[in-house]
């Protein structure tokens, strides 16, 4: 029995290992079209003096970008304008509020934040008004 126990223990240690090893494999294959895209743009780039062509160029794979971690889970924290959070949002700085409505509001967003699957995964940085 004990011999089982050790069998089952081992394989179950494998599986765990394996599962932690590829986890990542499925967000890096759906990212390696993005990966092409700026390898292309680069290379259209170094020729092209179409500076609307670039900018339109680097939106389309930014939205592609946007678009595929947002099929994983993945949303932006709402900051500006909002009341504090400290579940979600890092103050770095307070300033007086620019109204009086806007005291423990967020006035401006330094950094992002982003959840993944509503679990936070960066806190938002943020400067709130006093």
């Amino acid at each position: 029995m004990y011999a089982e126990f050790d069998n089952y223990r081992k394989r179950t240690n494998k599986e765990k290992a394996d599962l932690i090893s590829n986890a990542s494999a499925g967000i890096i294959k759906d990212l390696l079209p993005v990966l092409d895209d700026f390898e292309r743009a680069i290379e259209n780039n170094k020729n092209s003096d179409d500076i609307e062509a670039i900018k339109e160029g680097f939106e389309l794979i930014y939205n592609k970008l946007v678009s595929i971690v947002q099929r994983r889970g993945l949303k932006e924290i709402k900051s500006t304008n909002e009341t504090f959070d400290t579940e979600k949002h890092e103050a770095i700085a307070n300033i007086p509020a620019p109204t009086e409505d806007m005291k423990g509001k967020i006035v401006d967003t330094v950094e992002k934040g982003y959840t993944l699957n509503d679990k936070v995964l960066r806190f938002s940085k943020v400067v709130v008004g006093k």
